[in-house]
């Protein structure tokens, strides 16, 4: 829940791009929260999570590091406005709203950039 969430991803990749640490920063005080109830029911093993998480997002952090000089502005967009689908998807979801296989949607953040190269 912690380290494959769509939203780290993107928040990483945003980071690493354009130096925007928002999104990160209302990450953690949202992991925060929720870790809290985890450590009550689950115990110390929550904060073990702590890190493969770091792993995870500072892969992703040096990934859009070297991506990033092959990237335009409108890929750029392009991919914000991807995360930005896949965070509202992720919001209808925890809402109850509306069921999205969000596990399944986070390939798109890859083929976007790809697909937005091949037709400028």
């Amino acid at each position: 829940m912690f380290c494959a969430s769509g939203t780290g991803i993107y928040g990483s990749l945003v980071l690493g791009m354009t130096q925007d640490s928002s999104i990160l920063i209302s990450k953690a005080i949202l992991d925060f929260f929720t870790a809290i109830i985890f450590a009550c029911t689950l115990g110390k093993t929550v904060a073990l999570v702590s890190i493969p998480q770091f792993m995870v997002m500072m892969l992703m952090f040096m990934l859009s590091r070297f991506i990033l000089p092959f990237c335009t502005e409108t890929m750029i967009c392009d991919f914000k406005a991807c995360g930005g689908i896949l965070m509202l998807a992720t919001g209808l979801k925890m809402c109850k709203i509306k069921d999205f296989p969000l596990a399944d949607m986070l390939p798109s953040m890859i083929l976007v950039l790809v697909f937005s190269f091949m037709w400028p």
